[in-house]
């Protein structure tokens, strides 16, 4: 088989289907994808794999979680030797780094998550014997995954370390701070983790930088600012958890997010309100635009019917209203729901 292997949330594999779809008929591939609903994945398949995996970078794909290369499906699997036919699939292949076993993050797939991990102990060191895995993991060469989504059915894939996720199934695992006022905090401390470079959190996030969180109450988004140092004014009429405010770097207005505006440009802009995505995407695209920020992370809480072109059409308008060279990423993150997370960064003048 090839073609490429998506993780996403569970219910969304139509508009990863529908994003792999387009997307690779705009790079003028020609293929299709394979799904069911509830899932937690879609096979793209295409014959030029390698070049539409290049033509389609991990970091600008929006609802997949995990992009990887196919290289064989394998059904009918003897439960009294998986192993075999795995080491058979993979004849030809280069030197693996990691190995990686998974299965889809679904209601059908983590009961497969004891089998992955036993077979993954007897998996590894036939690997070796084989020349196919390195000694010790290696973060230099790809790392090869196999993914269960029965006990008899399981895809080979590869990744390469510099256009993947970096965690098994595409989920970095973080814990809910005891101090975080609500667990929307988690979804901005993914974003910053998965939208940012290193090199960006280390250049973008620093002590004495200022920033708004439009609709901040009860202040979960405001006090993941203040955890990297930054002065937040907090816009929401409702109000924010006494230890936010005790910080001492954080202004609370009492103000609508979306009428509220700074009265001299700030470093960042976050907001997560519960609105209409167009309406808020035309907003942050005000913000942008006017030079208020030069740095924004948003949600687009997205509709129950038509999400991929919902999602298109309102980063569309919002590149096209900002009228200013951006560099924009979004994706559906582990900690949002029916949202998509946008981070926005504009060139220094």
């Amino acid at each position: 088989m090839s073609g490429l292997l998506g993780y996403c949330r569970q219910g969304f594999e139509p508009e990863l289907a529908a994003e792999l779809t387009e997307r690779a008929a705009e790079a003028g591939f020609a293929g299709y994808a394979r799904t069911q609903r509830d899932s937690g994945f879609v096979v793209f398949v295409c014959d030029e794999a390698d070049a539409l995996s290049r033509a389609l970078p991990f970091s600008s794909l929006i609802f997949a979680r995990q992009k990887l290369r196919l290289i064989a499906e394998l059904q009918g699997l003897d439960p009294k030797d998986r192993i075999a036919p795995m080491i058979e699939a993979l004849h030809g292949q280069p030197m693996f780094g990691e190995l990686v076993m998974e299965h889809p993050d679904s209601d059908a797939g983590k009961p497969l998550a004891g089998l992955a991990r036993s077979l993954g102990n007897a998996l590894r060191p036939a690997l070796r014997k084989a020349g196919l895995l390195a000694a010790q993991d290696d973060e230099r060469l790809p790392r090869l995954h196999v993914c269960f989504v029965t006990g008899d059915h399981a895809f080979l894939a590869i990744s390469q370390p510099t256009d993947s996720a970096p965690w098994p199934l595409g989920i970095p695992r973080l814990r809910m701070h005891a101090d975080a006022p609500s667990r929307s905090a988690l979804k901005l401390e993914e974003a910053l983790l998965v939208l940012l470079t290193e090199r960006e959190r280390a250049s973008l996030l620093r002590d004495g930088m200022r920033a708004a969180d439009l609709g901040a109450a009860p202040g979960g988004w405001t006090w993941v600012l203040t955890r990297h140092g930054l002065r937040v004014q907090a816009i929401d009429n409702g109000p924010l958890r006494q230890h936010v405010l005790d910080t001492g770097l954080v202004e609370h207005l009492r103000a609508d997010g979306f009428s509220w505006q700074p009265q001299q440009p700030l470093d960042w802009m976050v907001c997560d309100m519960v609105e209409q995505p167009r309406r808020v995407a035309e907003r942050m695209a005000t913000w942008l635009r006017e030079g208020w920020c030069r740095h924004a992370i948003f949600n687009l809480k997205l509709p129950m019917k038509k999400r991929w072109q919902e999602t298109r059409l309102c980063l569309d308008l919002f590149a096209q209203q900002a009228q200013r060279p951006l560099t924009i990423r979004a994706k559906q993150l582990y900690h949002d729901r029916e949202e998509i997370t946008v981070f926005v960064t504009a060139p220094r003048p």
